[in-house]
């Protein structure tokens, strides 16, 4: 587990509840280290990172109200930049805005990032920032898909304060369309051969019966 991640999440009533449920000990253990430090993206996080083509985001209301939004676009819109810092076009989508309008009073955000497969997630907090589409044409360049003919309203660049990757009890296994056609694809392929050699054998055999080919 990430050291700032549980630094900045794990209050004090968090730790009397783990002290009550006798984790106390172990989570102590991972909290030392040095306080304050951004935990920092590496190899694993970027790869991970790229090969998405969803999230959720979860922000604040005005009101203190926790809200949580599904993001999404063609797999690798999410980047990582330069220092500590992930961003992603914001395409257009519903006309509510309440994420957006969250951040520009409350800016703190909490990310969930799902394998469904490999039954792994990935668990990012930081600071977004909106960027409008004028502001920073090269980095909405950057953001982009040619493949892709969503339009984009704005980007959010997300300073990264900590993350942490979850382990996979009750993460239940999905798999897009592509992924079960690239699975059944050998049997698909064997099936189609198959039909040809019974075709080729009824031509040559017109009287072949169910039997026959015991």
């Amino acid at each position: 587990m990430a050291q700032n991640y549980i630094h900045t999440l794990f209050t004090d009533a968090a730790r009397d509840m783990q002290e009550q449920a006798g984790s106390r000990t172990a989570y102590a253990r991972m909290e030392e280290g040095a306080k304050g430090n951004p935990d920092l993206l590496g190899k694993k996080e970027a790869m991970f990172i790229s090969a998405r083509d969803s999230f959720y985001i979860a922000s604040v209301t005005a009101d203190g109200w926790p809200y949580v939004q599904h993001r999404g676009g063609p797999a690798g819109f999410v980047k990582l930049l330069d220092g500590n810092r992930i961003a992603f076009a914001d395409f257009r989508g519903n006309k509510q805005y309440v994420s957006t309008s969250n951040l520009q009073a409350e800016p703190r955000v909490s990310l969930f990032l799902m394998d469904y497969p490999n039954k792994r997630r990935l668990k990012i907090i930081g600071r977004a920032q909106i960027v409008e589409l004028d502001d920073d044409p090269e980095l909405v360049t950057s953001l982009m898909s040619a493949d892709y003919k969503a339009v984009p309203e704005r980007v959010y660049v997300i300073e990264v304060i900590g993350f942490d990757w979850n382990c996979p009890q009750h993460i239940t296994p999905r798999f897009t369309e592509a992924e079960i056609a690239e699975v059944v694809a050998p049997l698909t392929t064997e099936l189609a051969q198959l039909r040809a050699e019974v075709a080729q054998l009824r031509s040559t055999k017109p009287n072949l019966t169910p039997e026959d080919g015991e």
